[in-house]
């Protein structure tokens, strides 16, 4: 309900409907012809078709199947994690035409990361790769790829990718990368991200940023959701750092199938309805969590764990999803 009560507010800023109206946004906008429109997509979820928003509830917006990762030039079968100090690709398929027009599009394709997590605000938290110019086709998909030269660091990332062209302009686009991400059918987000699970007892450790669009302090969820069944064995611990700790525990420790287990970490006990509740952000603050995971049996086969950011539309008072993570426990060694 909160993501339509949202369409609604950001279908008047946006001029345009689901059914189709973009193309009359563009010609009071830019005056461009509609017939020149073009509208290349990169898919959000597997169903999207380019409509915007894509409409899906609760859907992993932030893990664009259009969008992998690979340790070499040529594509691989399914996204790895990028290694530090290495040069990784970003492929990425590109779709045409979409809904809004038609046509041979001209543009350039943009990468950007940032820390792995849930929102992330545009353009601030946001560091270039590289750009490509490309020319995509009329009709079906063109695949192409930008070279990540020596990966930083920071050692586990979110990837947005943007294809900007002067036919095919953004519709909206404001602070918050969830909004902008599911309001412009050529943004893509990938956040997702493999866990070793081969060795019972090894712990994996990762990063979690989070972030807040808002012009005003505001309080977040942290959710936690098996896509899927739950991972067997698997114990989850939320490190939230002095600051964040002390101020939830200031709010009144509120959440549901959780723990305290240390100074400062929360251990998820039901991951079916986990939540750590009411952490307060300010506007543009960026602090980083620590996720640590481990299983104390060999798996089976892969389990997805997805854990999401939720946070208050200003607009309507409601909670929205702002961004996540799709957490793979991987049974094969890494």
């Amino acid at each position: 309900m909160a993501r339509l009560l949202f369409g609604a507010v950001l279908t008047a800023l946006m001029a345009f409907s689901v059914g189709g109206t973009a193309a009359a946004a563009v010609d009071s906008g830019s005056g461009m012809s509609a017939n020149a429109r073009t509208d290349v997509y990169i898919k959000d979820i597997a169903s999207d078709t380019g409509f915007e928003p894509h409409g899906a509830i609760y859907s992993s917006f932030f893990n664009s199947p259009n969008i992998k990762i690979c340790p070499t030039a040529v594509e691989c079968l399914s996204s790895t994690n990028p290694v530090v100090g290495s040069t990784s690709y970003i492929f990425v398929k590109l779709n045409n035409h979409g809904p809004y027009g038609s046509g041979i599009s001209s543009g350039t394709l943009k990468a950007y990361y940032t820390t792995s997590g849930g929102a992330a605000n545009w353009p601030l938290h946001w560091t270039q790769i590289g750009a490509k110019p490309l020319v995509v086709a009329a009709s079906g998909v063109t695949t192409t790829s930008i070279a990540w030269n020596n990966v930083p660091s920071i050692g586990h990332f979110c990837l947005l990718l943007r294809w900007e062209s002067p036919t095919d302009p953004m519709l909206f686009e404001g602070p918050a990368t969830s909004i902008n991400t599911q309001y412009n059918n050529n943004i893509a987000w990938k956040n997702a991200n493999t866990v070793p699970a081969a060795t019972p007892g090894s712990v994996s450790v990762r990063p979690y940023a989070l972030a807040n669009a808002l012009d005003v302090p505001a309080k977040f969820d942290l959710a936690f959701r098996p896509l899927g069944e739950a991972v067997p064995g698997a114990k989850i611990v939320a490190d939230l750092g002095p600051e964040m700790f002390q101020r939830w525990r200031a709010a009144g420790a509120p959440g549901e199938g959780i723990r305290v287990v240390g100074n400062t970490s929360i251990q998820i006990v039901d991951p079916y309805k986990a939540q750590i509740r009411d952490l307060l952000i300010n506007p543009n603050e960026r602090p980083v969590l620590s996720l640590s995971f481990s299983v104390d049996q060999v798996l089976q086969k892969p389990y997805v764990l997805q854990v999401v950011q939720v946070g208050p539309a200003k607009e309507i008072g409601e909670k929205y999803d702002v961004g996540g993570v799709d957490y793979t426990f991987d049974p094969k060694e890494r």
